[in-house]
């Protein structure tokens, strides 16, 4: 297949589209891939060979999705535009190896769906980023890794590191479960239509480690320290979770940290040992989990 006749081409899209009356609907975020170079570099860092099974969320046009399809086993595809099923029927009707259905992702039993190990790759709604992805990494999947296209602000949130202005809940939520990294940014120049804003492509590698606190208990944590940004660690924590704050500064000194340590100043590994010094001092102190994910 030339690269004029790929899913990619403007031209092919425009034509497809027109012809199935397909109207962009912005209440969906839907931003279709326009850029073969792009295509192909998310595909290549997500290591995808024949025998993989790669769950792509929000196929959209089918631009990745066909790129996925040349490259893998077998690529399930949840969309959640129905309308979308004409145009999907029409462009993607060789490949034999793609299954799509018109769902929810949040609703979709994926446990039900695949029952092996698999990959992700998707060009993610901004508007719904940060539910599809702690929704996926807190129901114990078998992914392998995460690709994922992202808004750029979003993307430097999940990646960042402590002591930076991006650090916050969302970095340590996605860290819980794994490692991130940015791969590369992509401008809006390469989609249709365009967005109002840059993305980046970011890579989650699952780590299936069991922790000392569970998820539920660690969310209560981080969104407790962030809850007032300007404040200390201790005031933020003994406000949310009505402990004292006096305890609370004894822990952290514990910790090596100082007492009036802000949260974005603690990684990971600190907070986890807060968090396990804190059940300690009160083993029901983190029940208040938020199970929605950030």
């Amino acid at each position: 297949m030339t690269n004029e006749k790929r899913l990619y081409s403007p031209k092919v899209m425009k034509d497809v589209l027109e012809r199935h009356g397909f109207d962009f609907k912005k209440t969906l975020g839907q931003n279709f891939l326009i850029d073969g170079n792009i295509v192909r570099r998310i595909v290549k860092n997500a290591d995808i060979n024949k025998t993989d099974t790669v769950l792509e969320i929000g196929p959209g046009f089918g631009t990745l999705t066909e790129e996925l399809a040349l490259n893998a086993k077998e690529v399930i595809a949840i969309e959640i535009d129905k309308s979308l099923k004409a145009v999907h029927e029409d462009v993607l009707k060789n490949y034999d190896n793609i299954k799509i259905i018109y769902d929810d992702i949040l609703k979709t039993d994926l446990k039900e769906l695949i029952n092996c190990d698999f990959k992700v790759v998707a060009n993610l709604p901004y508007y719904i980023t940060s539910p599809i992805i702690t929704n996926l990494l807190r129901k114990n999947l078998p992914i392998e890794n995460l690709v994922l296209m992202v808004q750029k602000e979003v993307g430097e949130r999940i990646c960042a590191k402590a002591k930076t202005k991006q650090y916050g809940s969302l970095s340590l939520y996605i860290k819980y479960f794994g490692d991130a990294k940015i791969l590369f940014n992509v401008p809006p120049t390469v989609f249709m239509p365009r967005p109002n804003v840059g993305s980046q492509i970011v890579k989650i590698t699952p780590t299936h480690e069991a922790r000392a606190i569970e998820i539920e208990e660690f969310e209560t944590l981080i969104k407790a320290a962030f809850s007032m940004r300007r404040k200390t660690l201790s005031n933020c924590i003994s406000k949310a979770l009505d402990i004292s704050k006096t305890d609370i500064e004894l822990i952290l000194e514990n910790l090596g940290k100082n007492k009036s340590e802000r949260g974005e100043n603690l990684n990971f590994e600190e907070f986890m040992q807060l968090g396990i010094e804190l059940k300690r001092l009160n083993a029901n102190i983190l029940k208040k989990g938020n199970k929605d994910g950030r």
